[in-house]
């Protein structure tokens, strides 16, 4: 195999990783073109009979360490949610940030990521938990759920306590949601769209709405109701009875991508 036929299959992925790292498509894009230029340089710079995957994901760290940090240019078009996602990830530590990216997004083990930041695998996994931790630490928020089944509404506050966000209350009608909405300005509402006085938990969400851009995320056994075709439909819809690892991750998403809960 030449060394073209190598390092071709790995290019995309390496460029997602260097923007990744570097906050910027244009310095991702830079790191890749920089390995590039090395390799036609210096052919013998990558074992072929070893992993060539580990070793050019360590080239781009090796580059992007002798760069060090740096923002994205202002006069870069960047996606929303990407450019959330970014400012989040710019909070974490460089290394840290690094080893999370390189297990979370790019799919390698501890010890193989170890191995392109320098570090053993204990180390990583350290690492690892630090930028877990970062994040969390950036996506607590105030909840208000807005429940009218005793049970389930316990059981959607423990696993929120237990993600180490706060609930603020709950609401089991649409006047009682409304009112604890603008007494506490959540960060993130969790709404069946049935309530205790058969009023409707889409209309206190619509109205909680037109005061406090807050995200929401709609749990029902009754999801026909939201998915009629008409438009906005919630972007975060769960069926009862749900998984709580799916409640879980559900949160965890909304949360990272709300600009509201980036800190300044």
């Amino acid at each position: 195999m030449s060394l073209g036929q190598a390092v071709a299959p790995h290019l995309p992925y390496l460029r997602r990783y260097g923007r990744a790292i570097s906050g910027s498509q244009q310095r991702g894009d830079g790191l890749v073109a920089k390995l590039l230029e090395t390799l036609v340089a210096h052919p013998d710079a990558l074992d072929l009979s070893g992993d060539v995957r580990v070793q050019l994901y360590r080239m781009v760290h090796d580059s992007f360490g002798l760069e060090g940090e740096s923002t994205v240019p202002a006069d870069e078009p960047v996606a929303a949610d990407i450019a959330i996602a970014d400012a989040r990830l710019r909070r974490i530590p460089s290394l840290a940030r690094q080893a999370l990216l390189l297990t979370a997004v790019e799919g390698f083990g501890s010890e193989d990521a170890g191995r392109i930041v320098g570090r053993d695998t204990a180390e990583v996994e350290a690492l690892i938990a630090e930028a877990l931790e970062e994040i969390d630490r950036q996506t607590r928020a105030r909840i208000l759920i807005i429940e009218d089944e005793p049970i389930i509404a316990m059981d959607i506050e423990m696993i929120v306590r237990e993600l180490g966000h706060e609930v603020v209350a709950v609401a089991t009608t649409h006047s009682e949601a409304v009112a604890e909405a603008q007494t506490h300005k959540p960060g993130l509402v969790l709404a069946d769209i049935q309530l205790a006085d058969n009023s409707s938990g889409i209309e206190a969400v619509q109205e909680i709405l037109g005061d406090l851009p807050v995200p929401v995320i709609f749990i029902t056994a009754f999801p026909e109701r939201l998915l009629t075709g008409d438009r906005p439909e919630p972007a975060f819809l769960l069926t009862k009875p749900y998984q709580p690892a799916t409640l879980r991750a559900a949160i965890s998403q909304v949360l990272f991508f709300d600009e509201a809960t980036v800190p300044a």
